[in-house]
């Protein structure tokens, strides 16, 4: 929904009180009339339980370069790593290639093998209350695991969402080989919807979050708040030297729901975002940037905003994990069930260099989470196990994608 500018409207003090407070009567609004639980969602609040669109319309925004070349290239499932999965969120690799799987509403980590697919339960992670779209998220492994031999999570407790570290043992039994988590940073809102959730280290070797404004459209233009943000820390949850703010982990702020963070080969930080009703966006990010919502979805061109580089029809969208391989943006589609090629051009420009490209389309259901896994194969995991579909036999999956 593309919004007024801002000298149309009262100061920003008095829009987020009246923003917040209509969000807030129509979750009571949903709840009381609808009967909906808490992966519903309000009117206006779409959260990424949306059942499958038929609509046909074009996923690319309509004002896209007329001259831009289609994509070319391929992307095809060659293995099916692991299946029997539960409610999989997020995954890291891990040195020598196995992988960590976190289970969103069981608040497990599993180990699986990167050549077997061998499943091994490393514990549960205390405190996780999942809930709606909470739980136990994404999971991250800083540069230094094979000394410190450290694990982060993004976690839904009862108070809020916060990320967590772990020390990981082998040494110890199956199913308690994680140690009690450690509290990085705290604070982060939570709700039933829109928790953001994804974690990353940089090329910088900090550690940066997704977070989601929970339905509360307010937080995402509150500096104050850690909603509807992207976060950069040091990997002990301080502010990084260079943040806007020299004490805050705020990094760029008005956003909706961040589910997806990746580098490019110039260390450039992509992010994809859940859109409201019209636009899911594909955000190139600067330090301190204005990302706009709740005043504009999709490209809004408005001062003091920045437009995605890329922008789909929520129904063949609502993205969630990012990875980057062979010069390219993969993107995976939860409603959309596809995965999205976004090929990057290799100049210091944020036009994609074709028109993006889908593969996949509706084959495995919604697609959560894909990470590289070296070279021109990457780690896809299905989300059919998360109450938003009938699940298939063997759902859910880690499947190995080759792309080119």
């Amino acid at each position: 929904m593309r919004r007024a500018v801002f000298g149309s409207l009262p100061s920003p003090a008095v829009r987020r009180g009246v923003v917040a407070a209509l969000a807030s009567a129509a979750l009571l609004l949903t709840a009381a009339c609808s009967g909906e639980g808490a992966d519903g969602g309000a009117p206006g609040q779409r959260s990424d339980s949306a059942a499958p669109s038929q609509d046909s319309a074009s996923p690319v925004s309509p004002s896209r370069a007329a001259d831009r070349p289609p994509a070319k290239g391929s992307a095809k499932v060659v293995s099916t790593l692991t299946d029997g999965l539960k409610t999989p969120w997020g995954l890291a690799v891990l040195p020598g290639g196995d992988l960590l799987v976190s289970s969103r509403d069981e608040g497990t980590v599993h180990r699986v093998d990167g050549e077997s697919g061998k499943q091994t339960l490393l514990g549960s992670v205390p405190g996780v209350s999942p809930a709606g779209e909470g739980g136990l998220l994404g999971l991250a492994v800083p540069s230094t695991f094979g000394a410190d031999r450290l694990v982060y999570a993004y976690v839904t407790t009862t108070s809020d969402n916060r990320i967590v570290r772990m020390q990981y043992d082998e040494k110890r039994p199956e199913g308690r080989q994680l140690g009690a988590p450690d509290t990085v940073l705290r604070g982060i809102p939570k709700g039933s919807i829109h928790n953001g959730g994804r974690i990353a280290f940089g090329p910088d070797k900090m550690l940066y979050a997704g977070t989601g404004e929970t339905g509360d459209t307010g937080l995402s233009q509150d500096k104050e708040s850690l909603g509807g943000k992207i976060l950069r820390m040091t990997p002990d949850g301080e502010p990084v030297h260079g943040n806007p703010e020299a004490d805050s982990v705020v990094y760029s702020y008005g956003h909706r729901n961040v589910q997806g963070l990746a580098w490019d080969a110039r260390k450039r930080l992509w992010a994809s975002e859940f859109g409201q009703n019209t636009w899911d966006e594909l955000n190139l990010i600067e330090p301190g940037g204005n990302y706009g919502w709740p005043e504009a979805e999709g490209e809004a061109g408005e001062e003091g905003f920045i437009d995605p580089v890329a922008q789909w029809r929520t129904s063949e969208a609502s993205p969630s994990g990012i990875a980057f391989a062979e010069g390219s943006i993969w993107m995976a589609a939860l409603r959309g069930e596809r995965l999205w090629r976004i090929p990057l051009s290799g100049d210091a420009g944020a036009e994609p260099l074709a028109d993006p490209q889908s593969f996949l389309d509706e084959k495995h259901g919604r697609l959560r989470t894909v990470v590289s896994a070296g070279g021109d194969r990457m780690w896809l995991v299905t989300s059919n196990t998360d109450g938003r579909r009938a699940p298939k036999p063997g759902d859910d999956k880690i499947l190995l994608v080759e792309v080119e």
